[in-house]
């Protein structure tokens, strides 16, 4: 795989408060450059929500409502998330639901393309058990020895593991349009065209 070839890829998390629909209190986005996470130049933001954090979204990524109540709400930091993101691809561990909730809080942000690290473990890695971001962790044992130290379920360590996964399994593919072929799911953005059916005409 010729990572120079790929255009410029942000690998997200999040993080919800717990309720349905979920409010954000935690997102990342971590630029993978030529092949390599570059955590110089990566995205974070911890958010406080409207509604408080449910205590099983709590316990889960360690993000409690006091840990939360002095950052800044969601209105004062959507233009940046929004500028940050951009028009490039995003990748995430089943895509849909960092996609659908950062769009629903972007309505505006179109991004060039989502690649999603569950289907392509699953065209990748076919068998498995499980296809869980713990599972390919301990199935692909990537370095995670530079991940922050923030530990599971914390955005910016999940995006880390995820860009490293991505990048294990990158290596499996000849070409960036193999790639996306086997990692884009068909109903988001960056997917192939479904072919037309031919007509007499």
């Amino acid at each position: 795989m010729n990572f120079a070839s790929w255009p410029t890829l942000l690998v997200v998390d999040v993080e919800g408060n717990g309720t349905n629909p979920p409010d954000l209190v935690e997102i990342a986005a971590l630029p993978v450059r030529a092949g390599i996470p570059d955590t110089t130049t990566a995205g974070a933001w911890l958010i406080r929500p409207e509604r408080p954090v449910t205590p099983r979204a709590a316990d889960i990524h360690g993000l409690t409502n006091d840990v939360l109540a002095a950052q800044p709400v969601w209105a004062q930091l959507a233009d940046e998330v929004g500028a940050f993101l951009g028009q490039d691809w995003i990748c995430a561990h089943n895509a849909h639901v960092d996609y659908r909730e950062l769009h629903r809080h972007l309505p505006a942000w179109k991004p060039a393309g989502v690649i999603d690290t569950l289907r392509l473990a699953k065209a990748t890695y076919t068998g498995l058990s499980s296809y869980t971001l713990d599972a390919l962790i301990k199935h692909v044992a990537p370095d995670l020895s530079q991940a922050p130290r923030v530990g599971r379920h914390r955005a910016t360590y999940d995006a880390y593991a995820t860009a490293q996964l991505l990048l294990a399994m990158a290596g499996h593919y000849e070409s960036w349009d193999q790639l996306i072929a086997a990692a884009v799911p068909p109903s988001l953005p960056g997917a192939s065209e479904p072919e037309e059916e031919p007509t007499l005409w």
